[in-house]
């Protein structure tokens, strides 16, 4: 089961999920982007992203 294509994208979708969430948190608590981004192998583009997400859903 652990060579199967469906399988694989399940984990890695998991573990992009996690990096997210780690990634949301670490900038509710005012960390760096480029520190953020080291820790959880994101990328600063996308770490800048879920910071823009972030704002926005804040105004709403």
């Amino acid at each position: 089961m652990q060579e199967s294509t469906v399988y694989r994208s399940i984990l890695s979708e998991g573990g992009v999920k996690k990096q997210r969430g780690i990634a949301i948190n670490l900038l509710r608590r005012g960390v760096a982007i480029d520190i953020i981004a080291l820790s959880t192998g994101l990328s600063i583009q996308e770490v800048e992203q879920l910071q823009q997400q972030m704002n926005e859903s804040a105004q709403s």
